[in-house]
């Protein structure tokens, strides 16, 4: 399931790094539209699939931000 929701995370972000979702100048491009909540995989069973639950993440004193490590 770690797998998988690396898969399904089409983003780049913190540790996790997709060469696919990167800025010209190859810094993490972010999806907070799509991506700013916290994600839980439940494990159905060996023959389903895992069910993805999101809470949405509401911040009010941090403005959520691209990262630069220039």
């Amino acid at each position: 399931m770690l797998c998988l929701d690396a898969l399904h995370r089409e983003e780049s972000c913190g540790g996790h790094f997709r060469v696919e979702h990167q800025t010209g100048e190859g810094e993490a491009r972010r999806d907070d539209a799509n991506f700013a909540c916290v994600a839980a995989w439940e494990f159905k069973g060996l023959d389903r699939k895992p069910e993805l639950h999101k809470e949405p993440l509401a911040y009010e004193e941090v403005k959520l931000a691209m990262r630069s490590y220039k």
